[in-house]
């Protein structure tokens, strides 16, 4: 059976649409079709279609605004695009608010979920697994029935997608006791505990997030955004602090030659073009949002993401775990755990 395209939108990246076009062409060798959506004028090698789009929305336009007024942008045409059929699955680099409001707009949310949550993968170096890291950035304002469902659609794509089964799934928290943290937590753990249709772990506080205790890890994604960078960021210090060092004299420049390959591979462990970026998780199609930084390698990764995602049918598998579990938002409202109907139609966001 023939891959279907991923859409990817060329623009906005740190490296410009030059450095996203070469590694949509790494993933084109692999096998995977590439609809690159951005400036006119490029080249592009085998297995990489471009087409023109010359709009742009950078990180300080308002997303729904800009989205709705801004039909010829690169991200816009490249949702579209799946929307429509011809390609398969969306990957944009460039403003985070706007890749997701034009997924949620083209694509739709999936029925039965509240909100749609940024899901990024985290690397552990112990286990070698990733943890899914959940809300990361698209719903700052949260109530206890939205992190009921990002569990389930955390739970859902790490065994679909990532091939954990029955994954260990815990609310990232300020303590391991259940009464710990604020209501919307401590109402979110309770419920949980009682769903049968999870792998519940409890609390989870930010010290042990890469330990291996679990496989999910969920909260607002204010949280999740801070807790992600603070991640990413410590990892390039302590890598920093290592190679400084190893560099500080004689004797220990011999020890940090010897060194040299595990250190290497731990700092490729924890780069984050390693996973390539996050999945909009509730969506009736596939997103990814990658990292505004990425190498030609973590563009690469972004795509590979997709395309996986597609292949696994992620977005449908995602369904029937939410409907077999009693989390769609008309079961949750059922069973009591949703007080409020959810009128959100877009992200609340941040980049």
């Amino acid at each position: 059976m023939s891959r279907a395209p991923v859409a990817l939108d060329l623009q906005g990246a740190d490296g410009g649409p030059e450095l996203v076009l070469s590694g949509a062409g790494i993933a084109a060798a692999e096998g995977i079709p590439v609809r690159a959506f951005g400036p006119a004028g490029l080249e592009a090698g085998d297995g990489v279609e471009l087409i023109a789009a010359e709009g742009f929305i950078g990180n300080d336009a308002e997303p729904v605004a800009a989205v709705r007024s801004t039909p010829n942008a690169s991200i816009v045409r490249a949702a579209a695009d799946v929307a429509e059929g011809r390609s398969g699955s969306l990957v944009g680099l460039g403003s985070t608010g706007a890749a997701m409001t034009a997924a949620l707009f083209a694509l739709k949310r999936l029925r039965g979920v509240h909100r749609p949550a940024l899901a990024a993968q985290v690397p552990v170096p112990a286990t070698g697994k990733p943890l899914l890291l959940l809300d990361c950035g698209a719903n700052t304002e949260i109530r206890p029935q939205h992190l009921i469902q990002f569990a389930h659609l955390g739970a859902a794509f790490t065994e679909s997608v990532l091939g954990i089964e029955r994954p260990r799934v815990a609310l990232l928290s300020v303590g391991e006791e259940q009464k710990k943290g604020r209501p919307d937590v401590v109402e979110a753990h309770a419920a949980l505990s009682a769903d049968d249709g999870i792998e519940f772990a409890g609390n989870v506080e930010g010290r042990d997030l890469l330990s291996g205790e679990v496989d999910v890890a969920v909260c607002d994604g204010f949280t999740g955004n801070v807790a992600l960078k603070t991640l990413e960021g410590t990892a390039r210090a302590v890598a920093g602090a290592v190679r400084d060092a190893a560099r500080s004299g004689p004797l220990a420049a011999a020890g940090g030659l010897m060194l040299r390959p595990a250190l290497g591979k731990l700092r490729a462990a924890m780069d984050p073009n390693s996973v390539g970026g996050a999945i909009l998780l509730g969506l009736r199609g596939v997103a990814v949002v990658g990292h505004g930084s990425s190498t030609p390698e973590g563009v690469a990764n972004a795509i590979r993401l997709a395309d996986r995602a597609v292949r696994e049918d992620a977005a449908a598998r995602t369904a029937d775990h939410l409907r077999a579990s009693g989390a769609s938002r008309e079961q949750l409202r059922d069973s009591g755990a949703a007080a409020e109907p959810d009128r959100s139609g877009t992200p609340t966001g941040s980049g």
